[in-house]
């Protein structure tokens, strides 16, 4: 049995200047919010996309407004992706898999202050995805939706 097409709800880009990751939170809430998510649900959705969002704008794309930041939000009966794309920054250099923050590192100046963005992201949603490819970084948001086939209760 092949699987239903995905249904994208919204897509969109956005110059990458400080403050559009409020936008770009409103515009998937907006887009999304047929779906009658559990409030919990929609919350930590808009904190993961606008952390993504915040990070394709200073890291990837280093804050240069003319270079647009892509949204792309779609479903299927099980599951609601988002995708946040930059430019990657940096020469392209692939983002790392997220680790937990060592607090008391931090504290004792070992370890930046900064860092706590992808670890915030990937407790607030079911799975994180992070695609380098092409000079171009995603990072892919997705939440489980009620009657997901694998099982796993939705957040």
């Amino acid at each position: 049995m092949t699987a239903p097409a995905p249904v994208v709800l919204a897509d969109f880009e956005l110059p990458s200047r400080i403050g559009n990751e409020r936008a770009a939170i409103d515009q998937v809430a907006d887009a999304v919010g047929r779906l009658g998510l559990p409030g919990s649900t929609m919350d930590k959705l808009k904190t993961a996309v606008g952390e993504a969002t915040m990070n394709a704008i200073e890291h990837g794309n280093g804050g240069r407004a003319e270079i647009p930041v892509q949204v792309h939000v779609e479903t299927t009966p099980d599951a609601l992706t988002v995708r946040v794309t930059d430019q990657g920054g940096g020469g392209g250099q692939p983002i790392a898999d997220p680790e937990a923050p060592d607090l008391d590192a931090k504290l004792a100046g070992m370890q930046s202050p900064r860092g706590w963005g992808l670890f915030l992201i990937k407790n607030m949603v079911d799975d994180l995805r992070i695609i380098s490819e092409e000079g171009r970084h995603t990072v892919e948001l997705v939440v489980h939706l009620k009657g997901a086939s694998d099982g796993r209760t939705p957040v």
